[in-house]
């Protein structure tokens, strides 16, 4: 059974990803120790439970497993660090995370290399339906974003939807990650 996770707010970088079925809960937030007060760092935690509030401080207890700085002058990418095992600590460029597919290809279209190795695609609007794509090598979809459809009506959450499929859930934290760094492109341009 894949992994469905509601995008609580739909917001690029502020949202807790609650899986509907309570077997993970992700948050996405600004990160509260990023160096010379960058407003564009935020950090993504693994939550031991589903959050009922939006005020919500648990993350702060926390490590986060992933923090994502952007340029803090002008929207531009930054740098990723993976701040647990098994990676533990490590920064790249997200330029270099997130490499084209082709030379002259858009920015839309970027390949990276998960925590396990292997290596996958994120693609924008190539399957009808889903916003957002994400290939595995051989070319099985493994996981999608989706917009909420405009005629369905919003109760307190975005609609928007992650879905991750079961086998490739030892890299939710990974695909969130480059999810989240793909949608910045998008919106800015990039």
């Amino acid at each position: 059974m894949p992994f469905t996770f509601e995008d609580r707010t739909g917001d690029l970088h502020s949202s807790d990803f609650d899986d509907i079925y309570d077997r993970m809960f992700l948050r996405i937030t600004p990160y509260s120790h990023a160096a010379h007060g960058n407003k564009s760092t935020w950090a993504i935690y693994v939550m031991g439970c589903r959050s009922t509030r939006r005020k919500d401080t648990r993350h702060l207890e926390r490590h986060p497993s992933v923090v994502l700085e952007f340029s803090e002058t002008r929207p531009g990418l930054g740098t990723i660090r993976f701040t647990q095992s098994p990676s533990s600590n490590i920064s790249i460029p997200m330029h270099t995370y997130l490499r084209k597919t082709t030379f002259f290809g858009g920015s839309l279209s970027r390949k990276f290399k998960a925590s396990d190795g292997r290596e996958f695609k994120w693609q924008h609007k190539s399957i009808d339906g889903h916003e957002w794509a994400c290939f595995s090598g051989e070319g099985y979809m493994v996981a999608h974003y989706d917009l909420r459809p405009s005629c369905m009506a919003v109760y307190g959450v975005s609609g928007n939807t992650l879905t991750i499929h079961e086998a490739y859930s030892n890299l939710c934290v990974d695909i969130l990650a480059s999810l989240t760094i793909m949608r910045y492109i998008a919106e800015h341009g990039l």
